[in-house]
């Protein structure tokens, strides 16, 4: 899909709040996820291929492991997650790995939304420190007013980190847009009826999304920034 889907009821330029998935929507770290997760599981006897990788991204990482791998033990899940984060870790600081970078354009549009008087906000799966640490990675706290996680708030596709964000920062769900690359994403918007924008350059592929009826669905990081920056 190339073109931009819209829906002329949800007009963007009226939203004052931008809530963000990050994860193969603000940052290219797809690659690292899926190399990760290949690697954590075999180091524990187990497999799977990087399609099913990619659709539990957005869920918490255990919740994920769960679905990956049903016939392990409570024991062994722990143990993966344990060392998907240990690779992760230390992947995103070794040369000739997949690494987390914004997509192209991305920074720039958080300064032109911040411009236009926007306030922009995270949804994500992952934990805490692992937010925390990419930020500080990317430089990039500084441009939201509220992130929830998902050990805070509780996996997608539950709404819950929505709602605690439009508490902290004293919006409605009139007021708000969430943008994200999975499912879990575009469901988890639904289930408040929040405007939606499903990207198809992360995750899930652009037919997969759109039966989830997003509000808006773009296929580039440049179409994303232009349809926030637009107005």
């Amino acid at each position: 899909m190339n073109e931009v889907v819209t829906n002329t009821e949800h007009d963007l330029s009226q939203k004052l709040l931008i809530i963000f998935d990050w994860d193969g929507t603000l940052m290219d770290s797809i690659g690292l996820i899926v190399k990760a997760m290949h690697v954590a599981a075999e180091a524990h006897g187990f497999s799977t291929t990087d399609e099913a990788v990619k659709s539990i991204i957005g869920l918490s990482l255990m919740r994920g492991i769960e679905l990956l791998y049903p016939q392990a033990s409570a024991e062994q899940h722990l143990a993966i997650q344990q060392s998907y984060a240990d690779y992760y870790i230390h992947a995103s600081t070794l040369p000739n790995q997949p690494h987390s970078e914004f997509f192209e354009g991305i920074e720039a549009m958080f300064k032109q939304l911040l411009a236009q008087g926007k306030k922009l906000a995270v949804a994500t799966g992952k934990k805490r420190a692992g937010l925390d640490r990419v930020m500080d990675y990317a430089n990039s706290r500084h441009y939201f007013v509220s992130s929830r996680c998902a050990n805070e708030s509780g996996s997608k596709p539950s709404p819950q980190m929505l709602l605690d964000i439009l508490q902290e920062t004293g919006y409605a769900v009139a007021d708000a847009v969430f943008i994200g690359d999975s499912i879990h994403d575009i469901q988890m918007a639904n289930a408040l009826g929040m405007t939606s924008i499903a990207v198809n350059y992360g995750a899930a592929s652009a037919q997969v999304l759109a039966a989830e009826h997003p509000t808006y669905q773009v296929s580039t990081p440049s179409q994303l920034i232009e349809l926030l920056t637009a107005g």
